[in-house]
């Protein structure tokens, strides 16, 4: 029987890294090698990003979010800010600079719901993360950030860590230096399978991750579910089956929902199942965003798979 007692708590989380505005082409297959042209059956424009997107999961589960990060005073820009503003994302802290060439990301997703994404990270971008309101963070139950401003999530998790809030890594693909960076301000280290790979050599290599002082080194396998180590031991949840129909932004939905349930109070295991069963909803529906669940929905699949 699980115990959901703490979904009753306040959940609030500052989520700090990338904004991307997404272009979305539907097709029947992937690329292959080669030159080719590929017809598509549709196209959307959407909101996406790795934090951006977490800070939307948190929201839509009910939790108090904002999302902090940059982006140029482009129309992606404005778009971005605007997306994240209509989810009741707190967005006081993403600023749009001028000058500054927002993040864009083309995805292709084909009839089974896999994709490819080519990501600008944008430019012309401050790196100083000197006009950060870190005092702001007091009182936040999690700050989550991912690895695309590494100067903005070490300088948050700096004051997150001197304040005893939980810091938690969306360790997607970045360059090793980037993580020994970050590693040693993490509490809740959660890698995509690719990205531990590339950083520790192998999909299992958690307890590389674990020697920097994280509490928790995990990774997310998509259909095969999520490990991780806590305390020297592993454990492991499941991957909720569903119909997917598009799998972009699962990640991302993950993270959020599991920077929610820590925020909330909720146990290291609890918090993996429940973020496994939001990141599975969202991908029963297109683009990154459309399928993100409700707290109740998320309980339903939770509890009924369980």
């Amino acid at each position: 029987m699980i115990d959901t007692r703490w979904t009753g708590n306040r959940a609030r989380v500052t989520c700090l890294g990338l904004s991307a505005f997404d272009y979305i082409w539907k097709v029947a297959e992937l690329a292959g090698e080669g030159s080719r042209k590929l017809k598509a059956g549709d196209f959307a424009k959407k909101g996406g990003g790795m934090a951006a997107t977490a800070s939307v999961a948190v929201a839509r589960l009910g939790g108090d979010a904002s999302f902090w990060g940059r982006a140029g005073d482009d129309i992606e820009g404005l778009q971005m800010r605007d997306a994240l503003a209509d989810e009741n994302v707190n967005v006081e802290n993403f600023r749009l600079f001028e000058g500054g060439r927002s993040s864009v990301s083309g995805v292709i997703v084909d009839e089974h719901g896999e994709r490819q994404i080519v990501n600008f990270r944008g430019g012309d971008l401050p790196v100083d993360p000197a006009w950060l309101p870190l005092k702001q963070l007091r009182g936040t139950g999690a700050v989550l950030a991912d690895p695309r401003w590494p100067e903005g999530a070490e300088a948050a998790f700096k004051a997150a860590r001197a304040e005893g809030i939980p810091t938690i890594l969306d360790a997607d693909m970045a360059e090793a230096e980037v993580f020994e960076r970050l590693l040693p301000l993490t509490d809740h280290a959660v890698f995509s399978a690719p990205a531990l790979t590339a950083f520790a050599g192998s999909v299992s290599a958690l307890e590389r991750v674990a020697t920097h002082g994280c509490r928790i080194a995990a990774v997310t396998l998509g259909g095969e579910g999520v490990r991780w180590l806590e305390d020297g031991k592993e454990d492991h949840r499941p991957a909720f089956h569903v119909n997917a129909v598009d799998t972009t932004g699962a990640g991302d939905v993950f993270h959020g929902a599991y920077a929610f349930a820590i925020a909330a109070g909720a146990p290291v295991g609890d918090a993996m199942g429940f973020a496994s069963a939001a990141a599975a909803l969202k991908c029963t529906k297109p683009d990154g965003r459309s399928g993100i669940p409700t707290l109740e929905q998320t309980l339903q699949l939770w509890r009924h798979k369980q």
